[in-house]
């Protein structure tokens, strides 16, 4: 189909999106105070017990007490005691959230064992597998809802989704801080860690009417353990409410985060003696930069014979050393064997992850006199980013969205059931431009006990402007309605529906001239679209608990990871798909509102399989068990436990009776390995050690406990513990990962404005692994974590 070059701009997008929403005069937020939401508030609690009502759900404001989901909510007092500084540390605090590495970079959990997504402010942003650490320090609360998401927020990944409540200059009950109040604060830790945080919020006066503001900063210069690894950072994020009569409300801010550091690879030539033992086979790769540039081009690789070998003649165990004769450049030179430290790892000194993003939004809301709400939320999300390693992988993405939701809402009550109803409809657009170079990626070639060479050092197509594997570009329009009913009858029952419609114009463009391979199509366009709908119901008995029962079926959009569309998906069709969940738990408050639990078992799958996304979006189905436990025992002793069990299966790979995939020393067990770690090898890998096609990298069970004692006299002591089983680190189950038990303490110290705190991580020292990107390298890399590490954190409060 023809492509057009029409391209809209931010500011023309946000222009048509004011003449979607109407007036500012014609809305405003209410509070909703005067719900009859229950809000459990228990002394000493750090905010860990689910009474607030929590709308990342639904959209309604049912606590998560109340919702008929598996869902948690991190409160900012639970961050800060425990010192949790990315997201892949809330494992210990919430089931279904272990996430495998995607090459060292915290951008977003996984969930029930499939990549999530990140929102803000209950609205989508855009996919963050790995471009950059997704900051959690300006966050008053963070919500982990597992399974797709409701209806109301549009098309959704089946996993689930973290989102993040900026500090605002109002409580959580919608009340205006009662005076100004900030803090500073400084972090030292392990490997010359820096991190200096400000930040002040309070009431004001606006041309006479009430408001208030929250700024945040946060800036930090870090070295790491990881050799050739640094972060440099800065965020900030600024918060603005405006009462601007009883019923008009504005509430809007943004947050700029510029980050600057690398990806870490991990550890390459896997074998499972490297894991047990450290033992590492050492050797160097043979020349081939024919024209002593200092880095190997593509075209010197093609002569070289060392490319791109797809080992489809027979099956792998049928190979031998004599198949590789005739690919000498493949092999190692001065082999020999070393202890390989965990700290050296396949970065090199110019490997760089550099992304700027920013995100805008502005909520506007009114409460009418006849008792609606009408609330317009607009939000913008941007991100500019470049990844370039030294082994053969580079982007870039610049793509941003702007989306404007107008939900309408009304409550209706009898003298036996209350009544909650929304209708939203949505415009969200995106913008995409997207490149990658893949296809000359060598992960073997480096010794690691040595520095980058020209030897190991590819010539990478950021860099030269072309030879990319990928370079596209295009946008989408995503049309979107939905309706939503909350029914709550007087002796406990409680129904919740909801249904959604969307319509998706998307149209991009292969850039020929940048790429490697021409042969692709060069453009596409199309239009398709997709229903989702939700259906839930609860129970509430006199004991406190709650049985419930969900099932819901969501669209969703396949998207990389710069949030572009594969044009072949777009010319195909298949750049939608679907996935279904059912989930049945059970929910309750026991010892006077003091202990909340849940237990979930949950069914879901993409139903669609014809097309996926290996890095953001995988066909899979997944089934397990969840449970949480918080206590309040005392007003100085808080308790938590969880517990997951969880079976992932790529249903892709179970169909194809196989999967693409990188090839390792542990596939090819009749060939030495130093004849192809020179390299490039790959194929379908076979199910035959893996007949379920269960995904790599996700551990069956993982327990964790936690526990945090106030002594009342301005000291405090926090644990947790996390024990996690044995798992695959690739798909053909070569390279067993051992099970670990991970131990973080620490203790603080608070006086009237200041605290000090101390938190050690990794207590016991436990020398443990992540697999890495599994579904395409996990037989072939791994990521040693982290030692014994220590952060100390001063902190003036005014």
């Amino acid at each position: 189909m023809k492509y057009t070059t029409h391209k809209a701009t931010p500011l023309a997008i946000a222009v048509a999106f004011g003449l979607l929403a109407p007036s500012s005069a014609a809305f405003a937020q209410e509070s909703k105070e005067d719900k009859n939401i229950e809000k459990i508030e228990v002394t000493g609690s750090l905010g860990s017990l689910p009474g607030q009502d929590v709308e990342a759900v639904f959209g309604f404001g049912k606590s998560i007490l109340e919702t008929p989901r598996s869902a948690s909510n991190i409160s900012g007092e639970l961050l800060d005691r425990f010192d949790i500084t990315d997201i892949d540390e809330l494992i210990a605090f919430a089931p279904g959230t272990f996430t495998q590495s995607f090459f060292g970079v915290a951008g977003s959990l996984d969930v029930r064992g499939t990549p999530g997504e990140v929102y803000f402010r209950g609205v989508k942003r855009l996919d963050n597998p790995g471009n950059y650490p997704t900051p959690i320090g300006a966050s008053s609360n963070i919500d982990i809802v597992r399974g797709p998401a409701s209806p109301i927020y549009g098309p959704a990944k089946v996993g689930g989704y973290l989102n993040f409540i900026p500090k605002s200059a109002r409580s959580g009950r919608g009340q205006y801080l009662q005076q100004d109040t900030g803090a500073f604060s400084y972090t030292k830790g392990s490997w010359d860690k820096n991190v200096l945080t400000a930040e002040v919020g309070g009431p004001t006066k606006v041309a006479g009417k009430d408001a208030g503001y929250y700024l945040y900063a946060e800036l930090e210069n870090s070295d790491s353990y990881y050799e050739n690894t640094a972060t440099e950072q800065t965020v900030l994020q600024a918060a603005f409410n405006i009462d601007v009569s009883d019923n008009l409300r504005f509430e809007f801010g943004a947050m700029v985060h510029n980050y600057d550091g690398n990806q870490v690879a991990g550890w390459n030539r896997l074998t499972q003696e490297l894991v047990d033992s450290g033992t590492y086979m050492t050797g160097t790769a043979k020349s081939i930069d024919t024209d002593g540039n200092g880095s190997i081009s593509q075209a010197e690789f093609d002569a070289s014979g060392t490319t791109n070998r797809y080992l489809w003649e027979k099956s792998l165990e049928e190979y031998s050393n004599s198949d590789f004769d005739g690919y000498e450049n493949m092999a190692l030179e001065n082999v020999g064997t070393a202890t390989l430290k965990r700290n050296q790892v396949l970065v090199a000194e110019d490997d760089r992850l550099k992304n700027d993003a920013t995100t805008v939004y502005f909520d506007t809301v009114y409460y009418t006199d006849s008792g609606w709400e009408i609330k317009n939320q607009f939000f913008y999300d941007g991100y500019d980013n470049i990844n370039e390693n030294a082994y053969g992988f580079s982007q870039f993405h610049d793509s941003w969205v702007a989306e404007n939701k107008l939900v309408f809402s009304k409550d209706y009550d009898t003298d036996s059931l209350e009544m909650s109803f929304q209708v939203s409809p949505s415009i969200r657009y995106t913008d995409f431009k997207h490149g990658d170079d893949y296809s000359y990626e060598f992960f073997d070639r480096r010794d690691l006990t040595m520095a980058s060479t020209a030897l190991d050092r590819v010539e990478l197509a950021t860099r030269t402007g072309s030879g990319y594997s990928n370079y596209l570009e295009g946008h989408y329009t995503d049309y979107g309605l939905a309706a939503m009913g909350d029914f709550t009858w007087d002796f406990g029952l409680n129904i919740v529906l909801g249904a959604r419609y969307d319509s998706i114009a998307m149209q991009g463009k292969n850039i020929l001239s940048k790429l490697n391979d021409t042969d692709v199509t060069p453009s596409a366009s199309d239009t398709d679209g997709g229903a989702s709908w939700t259906a839930s119901v609860s129970y509430k008995t006199p004991l406190g608990l709650i049985p419930y029962a969900t099932a819901s079926q969501q669209t969703t959009v396949i998207a990389g990871q710069g949030a572009e569309i594969d044009i072949d998906n777009i010319a195909g069709g298949t750049a939608l798909a679907a996935s279904k969940m059912q989930e049945v738990g059970l929910k309750g408050s026991l010892l006077e509102d003091t202990l909340y639990f849940s237990l979930s078992y949950y069914e879901q799958e993409r139903t669609d399989y014809n097309a996926q996304n290996t890095t953001t979006n995988n066909t899979t189905h997944a089934e397990g068990t969840e449970f949480e436990l918080r206590w309040v025992a005392t007003d100085q002793l808080v308790l938590s436990a969880n517990y997951t069990n969880s079976t992932v299966v790529n249903l892709t790979a179970a169909q194809a009776g196989g999967e693409y995939s990188r090839v390792g020393a542990g596939d090819l067990t009749g060939v030495d390995a130093n004849l192809f770690y020179g390299g490039y090898l790959a194929t379908t890998l076979p199910t035959t050690n893996n007949p379920d096609a269960e995904k790599a990298g996700m551990p069956e069970n993982i327990y964790s406990l936690s526990a945090t004692y106030d002594f009342q006299n301005g000291f405090a002591a926090n644990l947790n513990f996390v024990d996690v089983d044995s798992t695959w680190s690739g798909f053909s189950h070569t390279v067993k990962l051992p099970g670990y038990q991970l131990v973080n303490a620490g203790v603080n110290y608070e006086l009237e404005n200041w605290k000090i705190s101390f938190n050690i991580k990794n207590l016991t020292d436990e020398k443990y692994f992540r697999s890495n990107f599994p579904d395409f390298a996990g037989g072939d890399i791994v990521l040693p974590e982290l030692p014994r590490n220590y952060t100390a954190k001063v902190t003036y409060k005014f």
